[in-house]
């Protein structure tokens, strides 16, 4: 294996901190925006049943392709450094989510 087959460090470094800002961008939407404002109108809505549940697996099952589409993707481009990244952030969000869901 050559050293011309996979990116130098510091290319890794710089991707893995502009994914690192979009990863954190979507988990903020998903976790505030979707499962929050849910909540939120769940708080208005106490004859219907929950809402917010729903959305939080929606979410989790969203963050948690990403993880696997980009980080596996990454991996597999010999990005190591972005590939794991990708994996623990995103399914760090995923579970948080996943939690949200059981405890609502």
């Amino acid at each position: 294996m050559s050293s011309g087959d996979r990116p130098s460090a510091g290319a890794q470094v710089a991707i893995s901190v502009v994914l690192l800002v979009i990863d954190l961008l979507v988990i903020a939407w998903v976790a505030v925006i979707q499962y929050g404002m849910a909540g939120w109108a769940d708080s208005y809505n106490a004859g219907a049943p929950p809402s917010a549940p729903k959305e939080a697996l929606r979410g989790m099952w969203t963050l948690a392709g990403g993880a696997v589409i980009t980080g596996g993707g990454l991996l597999a481009l010999r990005c190591r450094l972005p590939g794991i990244m990708q994996l623990v952030v995103l399914g760090a969000g995923a579970t948080l989510l996943a939690y949200s869901a059981d405890h609502g």
